[in-house]
């Protein structure tokens, strides 16, 4: 019998990162004038900055439309340029002609973490309903696809019946008054927690070893005996929901047993290429990045490193102990990091560093002692053996 071939298939089958219209996490305030919401949203961005939350907005002018409006664009815009980038010394400001769509908006505030967006104008995925009699939402019921909580306006006490039949689960929706900024603030930097990505871990033994001259992740240090991606693995399930060792394919099949192997798909650019190959995998997950030669390495350490963690910044490393930056190959990537490592591999770059350097990362100081000693050579392998040997067999401690 001839066996029925596989579905053709053009594409290749990619997760795609869970994103909504504009951000990852991102929401909808409608059913108030357009000047209320703009309040409430700057009143909510004044509450949550100074906890570290990176806020982007999205509105309409309402004057865009207008024939007197588009006289108004620059003398470069009307001569036909595609965009216009001005430094406005405290501020920068680009002017550009090409439409909103799904594919170009997350890129236009790819540094929030949270994107606030007037929803009379456009949808988002989740939604907060202003309850406010001045603007009715019974004929635009379809933008209340998620809602998430409800505002209702000053002496506003009951929640229409329109709205009633349409949010059959609107009694455990969170209420707030529309001047309870703190309280609506309190409850957004919650839903933001809730909604933080889980945590995966990733060593990283791909490498060559050219100066070791033989496989880093293969040594072993100290009286456990056990490779060094086995001891890596195992600090990182103490912290981790699932942990990848990144390696070649041909490096796949002789892990140890218990190892789960992430084959690198981006090949030939090193430790980038692996953290890559982890984003593929799973481009809403963060990944601790871990290297292989680090045999000093303590469980405290990493936990330091979790407890530090920010995830509304792109990553969370540590200070590297030789110098003012941070150290890339013990580092929390957050699933944002993902488009902006594609970026500068697109500039040219394929070091993990250059993009920490010079993006929105949090970094924390150096752990003490030898906790970020790596090992490279032949020598400082000696070296370290002989640190990690511990006393004799009899001898006291």
């Amino acid at each position: 019998m001839t066996p029925t071939p596989a579905p053709r298939s053009k594409h290749v089958a990619l997760t795609r990162p869970d994103i909504g219209e504009f951000a990852r996490h991102e929401l909808a305030f409608l059913g108030a004038p357009c000047g209320d919401i703009q309040r409430l949203a700057a009143r909510l961005t004044a509450a949550l900055t100074p906890a570290g939350h990176r806020l982007g907005y999205v509105d309409a002018d309402h004057a865009s439309g207008d024939a007197e409006a588009a006289q108004t664009l620059s003398p470069l815009l009307q001569a036909g340029a595609w965009a216009e980038v001005t430094d406005k010394i405290h501020f920068r400001r680009r002017d550009d002609l090409r439409a909103f769509d799904r594919f170009s908006q997350p890129e236009l505030l790819a540094g929030a973490d949270l994107v606030l967006v007037n929803g009379n104008h456009f949808r988002a995925r989740h939604q907060i309903v202003l309850i406010d009699p001045r603007k009715s939402l019974a004929h635009k019921l379809e933008k209340l696809t998620d809602v998430q909580a409800l505002v209702l306006a000053e002496g506003v006490g009951k929640i229409p019946e329109y709205l009633q039949a349409h949010l059959p689960n609107y009694a455990q929706l969170p209420q707030f008054a529309v001047a309870d900024t703190a309280g609506l603030a309190a409850w957004v930097a919650e839903w933001l927690r809730a909604r933080q990505a889980p945590l995966r871990g990733l060593v990283l033994a791909g490498g060559l070893s050219q100066r070791m001259q033989t496989d880093k992740g293969q040594l072993r240090y100290g009286p456990q005996g056990r490779e060094q991606r086995e001891v890596a693995a195992a600090l990182l399930a103490e912290v981790c929901q699932e942990v990848f060792v990144s390696c070649r394919a041909e490096q796949a099949a002789e892990l140890p047993v218990g190892l789960q192997p992430l084959p690198d798909t981006f090949l030939g650019l090193g430790p980038l290429g692996g953290i890559l190959s982890a984003f593929q995998r799973d481009p809403n997950a963060a990944w601790l990045v871990l290297a292989c030669d680090l045999p000093f390495l303590t469980a405290d350490t990493l936990r330091e490193l979790v407890a530090g963690r920010q995830p509304n910044r792109l990553a969370t490393a540590f200070r590297s102990p030789s110098n003012e930056f941070p150290e890339p190959l013990i580092t929390i990537f957050e699933p944002r990091a993902y488009p902006e490592l594609l970026r500068f591999l697109g500039l040219g770059y394929s070091c993990p560093r250059k993009m920490l350097i010079n993006s929105d990362v949090e970094v924390l100081p150096t752990p003490g002692g030898d906790a970020l000693r790596n090992v490279n050579t032949p020598d400082e392998r000696a070296a370290a053996q002989q640190a990690l040997a511990g006393p004799p067999s009899g001898a006291r401690a």
